[in-house]
């Protein structure tokens, strides 16, 4: 008898085929059937549920997220598990916790919450650091029931620091015997269950104290000599962040070497900046080259606009560069809401420009075109020009900062204000909707677990679904089906987890049952959440019915149901 049958539901499979309507069943955490409706038998099941019509999707794979501390605290993995993730890869962008010496703990706390703007008094309360080497890490987390399946990789930072002391900590040059250090932890890694190698080559990214981020000036050589691990241990990603202009072109001969040293994917995080906003389109044309070439080189791009979402309890808002908040910015937030109410203050913050030497004027005056006020229900990740604070204050014949005052004091000091600053040089999301269509970009960049208070992109699997393929008004739409393919089977096969993300026989039962036409967002907020108190932004969706994780239901009508079926991912899976 099966464990479970899904009746009458509208099959997305994950491959990229059309949908149609089909009965799926389940035993012992696998998929065993999928047929058309009604002719399969589901007399026999444990259990039967009428979809009724409800979209049917394998759960989703999201590979980059940022929960490297959060998986020692957390078994629900919020925010992924509420939007029908069921498989993460965390340990991206050259950041994480293994392998750690111990008089290191806190340094890789403040690189961490330099990168990833995650609170370090969370971290210092929630990292339980019982491991020191990268196989010890893994059996950290596998020894924790969790929501979904974990899948992680081996972080530059912390392994130069581990093998080189201040020097890699530095960024001073590894020498050979150093990069051979190096490229032995990273083979062990990979063999003990590591999906890949992460380092960061971005000045974007830096510690707390200001130090950039280990590996981001490392030659060739020892990026090589790393490659050289992985082709040794016959699997792994390398996935890099590059400084965000011309570095995907400029360093593109050291990257195809890699690649064809390691015979496996290597995956430049690709965005697009106002200082370059063209180069997007180079970086798809060398991809295609290196298609052509047979070389396995990637993208790795975002589902929408990546900015920053301005409020009065976040890391950043346009109030904090002006004295007279500064005045009162230390006061709990009933009381700082009516020091800013009073008229003089007020006043100040709406008329007067600070003398800073211009700081005011270039950080918030000449950037009032390209924020938003956030309206309504939520975010709008594609925001039209006539909804800029300039547009609004112009037609209200207000100032701009009134505009800006008003707005971050409502709603009890928790309104928002919506900055992008990556992908919309456009004004609009065209550049994300073509590189969404080339056969060489990921879906990736959710930063789920990170960026807590600036931030809000772990819900991207979801806006997925309700901008791309049904709610964009401001150009074409997505497919379904492209849709669900890229965050499912497409983003699994990247890191060789050929077990799940298609709804199809001998595959994992990982799924989610979707009321598509409701599928909706909260509100942004900010909680308190984390150890210590911590803050950080979330954002719950509305609409996953179900969500099973091999097998076994996690979420009910939008609520977690207790069970935690998740495991640690080691290494490579077979598919069924």
């Amino acid at each position: 008898m099966a464990d479970l049958v899904i009746r009458n539901a509208r099959l997305v499979d994950g491959s990229g085929a059309t949908q149609r309507m089909a009965d799926v069943t389940v035993d012992a955490g696998q998929i065993t059937s999928v047929d058309a409706v009604g002719v399969g038998s589901s007399s026999h099941a444990g259990r039967v549920i009428d979809a009724d019509g409800l979209l049917l999707t394998p759960g989703w794979v999201d590979v980059h997220t940022h929960y490297d501390a959060q998986v020692s605290w957390d078994p629900w993995m919020t925010p992924s598990s509420w939007h029908g993730v069921s498989t993460i890869v965390m340990g991206n962008c050259g950041v994480g916790f293994a392998p750690a010496h111990p008089d290191r703990h806190e340094w890789l706390i403040e690189l961490m919450e330099g990168v990833e703007d995650i609170p370090g008094s969370a971290m210092t309360e929630g990292i339980t650091w019982d491991w020191t080497t990268f196989p010890e890490y893994l059996h950290a987390i596998s020894a924790h029931p969790h929501a979904l399946d974990i899948g992680t990789q081996i972080a530059h930072g912390p392994l130069r620091a581990f093998v080189m002391g201040e020097r890699g900590a530095s960024n001073e040059p590894a020498t050979a015997d150093d990069i051979a250090g190096m490229a032995r932890l990273v083979e062990e890694a990979l063999r003990a269950g590591a999906l890949g190698f992460s380092t960061s080559r971005t000045p974007l990214h830096r510690s707390k104290g200001g130090e950039l981020v280990p590996g981001t000036t490392a030659s060739a050589d020892e990026l090589l000599g790393i490659g050289a691990a992985i082709r040794r241990a016959g699997h792994g990603v390398f996935q890099f962040a590059p400084e965000h202009a011309r570095l995907p072109v400029d360093e593109w001969p050291w990257m195809r070497d890699l690649a064809a040293i390691t015979g496996h994917p290597v995956c430049v995080n690709l965005n697009q900046p106002d200082t370059a906003p063209d180069v997007w389109r180079e970086v798809l044309g060398l991809l295609d080259e290196a298609a052509a070439a047979g070389v396995a080189l990637y993208a790795q791009i975002a589902g929408r606009s990546i900015g920053i979402l301005y409020c009065l309890h976040g890391s950043v808002h346009p109030l904090l560069f002006h004295p007279a908040y500064a005045e009162v910015a230390h006061l709990p937030m009933p009381e700082r809401l009516l020091a800013l109410a009073e008229p003089e203050r007020r006043r100040r913050i709406i008329e007067d420009i600070p003398d800073d030497g211009g700081l005011f004027r270039a950080v918030v005056l000449d950037k009032l075109g390209r924020i938003y006020p956030v309206d309504g229900a939520n975010i709008d990740y594609e925001p039209d020009a006539a909804a800029s604070v300039a547009a609004r204050a112009d037609v209200q014949r207000v100032a701009p900062m009134q505009l800006i005052l008003d707005q971050l004091t409502s709603h009890d000091g928790n309104g928002m204000i919506y900055a992008p600053f990556f992908n919309y040089s456009y004004g609009d999301l065209s550049m994300t909707y073509e590189a969404t269509l080339h056969d060489r970009t990921r879906m990736g960049l959710s930063d789920a677990g990170a960026h807590c208070g600036a931030i809000c992109d772990g819900g991207t699997p979801t806006f997925m679904l309700t901008h791309w393929t049904r709610d964009r008004t401001r150009g074409p739409r997505l497919a379904l089906e492209h849709v669900v393919h890229r965050q499912t089977r497409q983003t699994a096969q990247l890191y060789g987890l050929l077990d799940r993300g298609l709804v199809a026989p001998g595959m994992r039962a990982d799924l989610n049952l979707i009321d598509y036409d409701a599928l909706s967002f909260e509100m942004p907020r900010m909680a308190f959440d984390l150890p210590a108190k911590g803050r950080r932004l979330v954002q719950k969706a509305h609409g996953y019915r179900a969500t099973f994780v091999n097998g076994v239901q996690t979420v009910a009508d939008d609520e977690f149901t207790g069970e935690l079926p998740g495991q640690l991912v080691r290494g490579p899976q077979r598919g069924g």
